[in-house]
């Protein structure tokens, strides 16, 4: 094959990455929502579609030693296509929520292994130096998707309905559209990834190495220094915004008699969708600058101050409501633009309690913590202390949540503070 240029396949490559967890983590909330599920049932539901996130270090290393990463890449983006156009298809049954959740799981296993493959062929195929030149590409097309996907295609869905089809035909359409996407994607990169790896034998599986490399990269882990301090920043740090995270676009979407704001899907795909994703991404650009130019030490604290104080917008919203799609926009790109900025700390602590021996294995472990303990679990109960407490008073707990943050980054010890 031809070698092709980076800019012929990452921009690609991150958007596939980024439309299934769009699916399955953000578009199935508003699916839920309007489908007349309860918070307690959406998060708790949508919270177990999380796990594959969390354990993906369990069969990684069975993805590295059986065929190529872009084997794998191909085969997950076609897997994720049919299964899209299964969900599709289901959703006008009875039967409804059995199918959409076990298909929305076979979707997030195969996102979470074409994360593994994604961010292995990029490392292959790249030079250190191309590697840092293009991953702020990388991260844009990232985004591109997420706007893509809980903004235009919610967006999509809304207009559907507002021209007459039901909910149940007007997300079909929907998903249809998230599974041609995606084989194209899947059509279009076997064309275009380049060939980087030798096909690998089967075998490998049963090699001794394959489980000595896990158990080493488990010891590594846990000799880390500081390590109960690290462990309780990496999974506490985003305790309020995990509780956020499911809880506001319900907030948004629901109607003013049941506490919300009563956004429609078209109303919520800009706002939430394209606008909250655009701050989000802002936020990571000028926390990544800001870091760079003054030092982690230096701007932990500040960062800290941006992801939780912002919160404080919804607490705001939830008591005295409002009409005004301007002021809404306003307070939710607000604290997207907080979250991002704090965010980029949170990353670059990650990075830095990883370097040493096997890096990337321990990334990948502390990565799978974070989103247990800042995105899986509190996502799954928020809904049922939402239900029981009200969203102004939910919102209000989460600023008292803001508490653990601030006392987890207390305790942590900054790798640059070692001497």
């Amino acid at each position: 094959m031809i070698n092709r240029t980076p800019l012929s396949w990452i921009p690609t490559l991150y958007l596939g990455e980024a439309l299934p967890y769009a699916a399955v983590m953000l578009m199935s909330l508003v699916l839920y929502q309007e489908m007349g599920l309860s918070d307690t049932q959406i998060t708790l539901y949508t919270g177990w579609l999380g796990l594959p996130w969390v354990i993906k270090p369990l069969w990684s290393p069975i993805v590295d030693g059986i065929r190529t990463k872009r084997w794998w890449i191909l085969a997950m983006q076609l897997l994720i296509g049919a299964a899209l156009a299964l969900l599709a298809f289901t959703l006008p049954t009875k039967f409804w929520l059995q199918c959409s959740l076990a298909l929305f799981m076979l979707i997030a296993f195969g996102s979470a292994t074409h994360d593994i493959c994604a961010d292995g062929f990029y490392i292959l195929g790249l030079s250190n130096k191309d590697q840092e030149l293009y991953v702020g590409l990388r991260n844009t097309f990232y985004r591109i998707g997420m706007v893509l996907g809980q903004g235009g295609l919610v967006m999509l869905a809304g207009y559907l309905q507002e021209s007459g089809a039901s909910i149940p035909i007007s997300w079909s359409v929907t998903f249809l559209a998230v599974a041609g996407l995606m084989m194209m994607l899947g059509a279009y990169h076997w064309r275009m990834l380049p060939k980087v790896e030798e096909v690998k034998s089967e075998e490998l599986i049963h090699q001794p190495s394959f489980f000595q490399d896990f158990v080493l990269t488990l010891k590594v882990f846990f000799s880390k220094p500081y390590l109960i301090t690290a462990l309780l920043f990496i999974l506490l740090f985003r305790l309020p915004e995990g509780l956020l995270t499911k809880i506001v676009p319900l907030f948004l979407k629901r109607t003013v008699e049941e506490g919300g704001l009563g956004l429609t899907d078209v109303q919520y795909g800009f706002v939430y969708g394209t606008l909250g994703v655009i701050g989000l991404l802002g936020g990571g650009i000028v926390g990544g600058w800001l870091v760079s130019k003054y030092g982690l030490r230096r701007m932990l604290w500040p960062l800290v101050l941006c992801i939780t104080l912002p919160d404080i917008v919804y607490v705001y919203l939830s008591i005295y409501g409002s009409d005004n799609l301007s002021l809404i926009a306003t307070c939710v790109f607000i604290e997207q633009l907080g979250y991002g900025l704090g965010f980029t700390a949170y990353t670059l602590y990650l990075v830095s309690f990883s370097h040493g021996e096997r890096s990337t294995s321990v990334f990948s472990f502390c990565t799978a913590f974070q989103y247990l303990g800042g995105v899986m679990l509190p996502g799954m109960v928020s809904g049922w202390i939402s239900d029981q407490m009200g969203y102004s008073q939910f919102f209000i707990a989460v600023m008292g949540f803001c508490l653990v943050t601030f006392a987890v980054t207390a305790l942590v010890r900054l790798p640059e503070e070692e001497s």
